[in-house]
């Protein structure tokens, strides 16, 4: 095993250690535009199903839109510890959004332009993959609904988000996922102040990101690789 092989292996197991979820940021500490080019296209390049990339990013960095959330968004809003919280302190405030079955229902208009303008497929390749889309959803994951079919947009979100906080941890940028919201007040404050249309957006998740204001109070603990990995 090479130097340099070594070197990159301890780097990502450092940043993994050295990351844990920041409940209150320094709101001095600001991260720069180039590292957070890198973070968001971090999320851009990640992977999804079928290559679909049925998610869209806001980044919310105006106080008074983030103060839209205080009341309902209760794992960002310090109310467990008497702090102002992630919503108050982060750098940098992300919501990832999950697209509903209006555009990820087999055979889309939107797939259908998103396959040839942005893949740029050739129309026999675009057939084929409607069928096999279709396919996986109607019979491989039965993911039919409007429910079932946004949530798996969701997990192809958190693939993104789970990219963005492994990139930040690797630049000692501190990060926080947020499910702690209330769905349907999100909803209503996204459509209403961010002119988001929930017949085509749900909101995923949330994540802060910034500077850590302590270190953490109690050590990382997860269960032992023995305990999480089976071999066949």
């Amino acid at each position: 095993m090479s130097t340099d092989t070594q070197a990159i292996q301890s780097q990502i197991l450092d940043a993994f250690n050295f990351r844990h979820a920041t409940k209150v940021f320094d709101p001095a500490r600001k991260i720069s535009d180039s590292e957070f080019n890198v973070i968001l296209e971090a999320a851009r390049l990640s992977p999804s199903s079928f290559g679909f990339e049925p998610w869209q990013l806001l980044v919310v960095q105006s106080p008074e839109k983030r103060e839209l959330f205080r009341d309902f968004a209760w794992g960002a809003n310090g109310a467990f510890n008497g702090t102002d919280g992630q919503l108050g302190t982060a750098s940098h405030f992300l919501i990832f959004l999950a697209h509903t079955d209006a555009t990820m229902k087999h055979n889309s208009e939107y797939q259908q332009r998103f396959m040839k303008e942005v893949k740029q497929l050739p129309d026999e390749v675009i057939g084929f993959i409607n069928q096999a889309f279709q396919k996986f959803q109607e019979h491989d994951f039965q993911i039919e609904g409007e429910r079932q079919i946004t949530d798996w947009s969701a997990k192809q979100a958190y693939i993104a988000m789970g990219n963005v906080m492994s990139v930040a941890a690797m630049m000692g940028i501190d990060s926080c996922p947020i499910e702690g919201f209330e769905m349907d007040k999100t909803v209503e404050v996204l459509e209403q102040h961010f002119g988001i249309d929930p017949k085509l957006y749900k909101p995923a998740v949330m994540v802060a990101l910034g500077y850590r204001a302590d270190e953490p109070q109690f050590p990382k603990t997860r269960r032992t690789q023995e305990q999480t990995v089976s071999w066949f």
